[in-house]
């Protein structure tokens, strides 16, 4: 009996540290935001965000050459792995409920970092805006975890990790992709695209 209260009480320990230690690592945004990012806390376990509809791309994307010449000017960095909730993509954006959650792989645990709002181009030809900011775009899908045809438009927000680039930066050149994994791409950004 006093084994398993010994446990029980190290688990609460170890469980509130680490809440603490992701709480006190999440940058500091505008109170906006920070309303934002408490709506969407529940889904730094992965698991929650499936079963609300959000699916894993799989793969973890990073461009550590950043973007060039015909390409959405990235500065060289990762995104992370992508959770697409199909369910939320339309010509109604809610900042409350992001279509795409992307997570770091860390540690072999996938660790929330940003939200992604998401609008294609077959949806709405007007660039979107939302925080105060214009949609990144339009550009071509993301190849591999996107066909190059789904041509969109999209807003990342830096959430739960600091981005040195900028809260709104598509890439952070603080997250890494680990090397040697058959599900890490190293790509070029996606090429820009002409939408009328």
């Amino acid at each position: 009996m006093k084994l398993a209260l010994m446990l029980s009480a190290s688990l609460v320990v170890s469980v509130t540290s680490m809440a603490r230690a992701q709480s006190a690592a999440a940058p500091t945004v505008p109170p906006g935001l920070a309303a934002v990012r408490a709506a969407l806390e529940k889904y730094r376990d992965p698991i929650v965000a499936v079963r609300d509809g959000y699916y894993s791309s799989v793969g973890c994307v990073d461009f550590p050459h950043g973007g060039g010449m015909g390409e959405m000017s990235y500065v060289a960095g990762g995104m992370g792995v992508h959770f697409i909730n199909m369910g939320l993509v339309g010509p109604q954006l809610d900042s409350l409920k992001p279509q795409v959650l992307i997570y770091e792989p860390r540690n072999g645990r996938l660790v929330l970092a940003a939200a992604e709002w998401f609008m294609p181009t077959q949806v709405s030809q007007q660039r979107p805006r939302m925080f105060g900011r214009d949609f990144d775009g339009p550009m071509e899908g993301h190849v591999p975890v996107m066909p190059p045809e789904l041509h969109h438009y999209d807003l990342h927000v830096w959430l739960w990790k600091t981005n040195p680039a900028g809260t709104f930066s598509p890439t952070n050149p603080a997250v890494r992709c680990p090397n040697g994994q058959p599900y890490t791409f190293h790509d070029d950004a996606p090429k820009m695209t002409m939408e009328h």
